[in-house]
């Protein structure tokens, strides 16, 4: 990742360090240095392809009162740390992200109300997903024509919810697998039933046995909770700032729309509902509209 270009008001001046696993790349300016802006993949994150998650650090050393940034079109939420001088945000690569450059904004406003501005080129990598080829039974690639509606319905309900992006940061701490199985189905990968390419597997499957207890992988608001054609029982976990879990084909639901849950608390338990074959947890991730590797 390179830094591309930066600027500055006068009397204000940015030192910009860029980094990502095992390479470190800080431009300075000449000049006294009012702040200190530090972008990084996250220390979980394989490599900035998509799929992954990028840590944004924004360090001031002048007392800082807001950090407001931008990625691929969408807010990023900032928020201090135990240290009140480092302000942290989480920026989502989608799994359909293209290679190439994409700018990272940010916004720094001190106390004495100066406003710095800087950019970053976040340089996303491609990354090879497995494909599988399955021939099945035509009736299950395609649903009948009577629910057409209903899908739609559904699909533009989900879709409202990702798209929105609640200011308050509700999780804390790392997240936890919601169950103990192995996962099964990886993230990304492509399949092509019966010649047709299908969309990309958007989350995680987790061999589970029916009745198997869900667990929520950190604290949320429940924001959905009902069945759908596809995804069967389902619940939709909001963890703010864009930040969504979703679980499937659950054999029943023990939370409701509007509820708050905490780490660890059971949701549902593990089932055979919608459009599968056999009971197991889909859990997916959703990061301000980016599908993202659960795992």
């Amino acid at each position: 990742m390179k830094l591309l270009r930066h600027w500055w008001r006068p009397g204000a001046v940015i030192l910009l360090l860029v980094c990502v696993p095992g390479y470190v790349h800080p431009i300075d300016t000449a000049g006294p240095a009012h702040l200190e802006a530090t972008v990084s993949a996250s220390h979980q994150a394989r490599s900035l392809q998509p799929g992954e998650v990028v840590l944004l650090s924004v360090t001031a050393s002048a007392p800082a009162t807001a950090v407001r940034g931008t990625a691929f079109g969408r807010d990023v939420w900032f928020a201090q740390t135990e240290d009140p001088a480092v302000w942290r945000g989480l920026v989502g690569i989608d799994l359909n992200a293209e290679p190439g450059d994409y700018w990272v904004t940010l916004r720094v406003t001190t106390a004495d109300d100066l406003t710095v501005e800087s950019r970053y080129n976040l340089a996303v990598v491609s990354k090879a997903f497995d494909t599988r080829r399955l021939t099945v039974d035509p009736n299950f690639v395609n649903p009948p024509e009577e629910f057409g509606a209903r899908i739609q319905r559904e699909a533009q309900t989900v879709a409202r919810i990702f798209r929105r992006a609640s200011p308050e940061k509700l999780w804390s701490g790392p997240f936890r697998r919601p169950v103990a199985g192995e996962a099964t189905s990886s993230f990304g990968r492509r399949s092509v039933m019966n010649g047709q390419p299908r969309s990309p597997h958007s989350g995680t499957d987790f061999r589970s046995g029916e009745g198997t207890p869900v667990e929520a992988p950190n604290l949320g608001r429940v924001v959905l909770a009902q069945n759908l054609y596809f995804s069967g029982n389902c619940v939709i976990l909001d963890h703010g700032w864009g930040l969504y879990s979703f679980f499937a084909h659950l054999s029943r639901m023990t939370v409701s729309e509007g509820d708050m849950v905490s780490t660890g608390q059971i949701i549902g338990h593990v089932g055979a509902t919608g459009r599968v074959t056999g009971p197991h947890l889909h859990w997916s991730v959703r990061l301000n509209g980016a599908r993202v590797d659960p795992l």
